[in-house]
């Protein structure tokens, strides 16, 4: 399997195993996102600090992710990116539009803190 998906109480974390999200293997992400969102999980980290590179492929995925979790009033989170990672996500602009944060830890402090915030509101 090329990504690791734990389940938690408020959120799930997808962590990637591979060193190229391109189009071979973000099909699968996107289809780990599908079912997480279809099994009720409305908050995600995607860990991609084993992953070296990523191509539009990978991005789409991202933004499936992104889309769902608002859709489901959750939260998503990108993590761990690698330089040349990080370099593609800010090329294409995604950075203005997606969460980023630099360690897992940040990432699910991040959406704890919004889990609160959406219980005041």
């Amino acid at each position: 399997m090329s990504f690791e998906v734990k389940q938690e109480e408020n959120y799930a974390i997808i962590v990637s195993e591979v060193e190229k999200l391109d189009c071979i293997t973000a099909p699968e992400l996107k289809s780990q996102i599908v079912m997480l969102n279809k099994t009720g999980v409305k908050n995600m980290v995607i860990d991609l600090e084993k992953t070296r590179y990523c191509d539009s492929s990978g991005l789409s995925a991202m933004l499936v992710a992104n889309r769902l979790t608002k859709d489901a009033e959750g939260t998503f989170v990108l993590t761990g990116l690698q330089p040349t990672v990080e370099k593609m996500v800010t090329i294409s602009q995604l950075h203005t539009v997606l969460n980023i944060t630099p360690t897992r830890s940040e990432a699910v402090d991040l959406i704890m803190m919004e889990e609160v915030e959406r219980g005041l509101n």
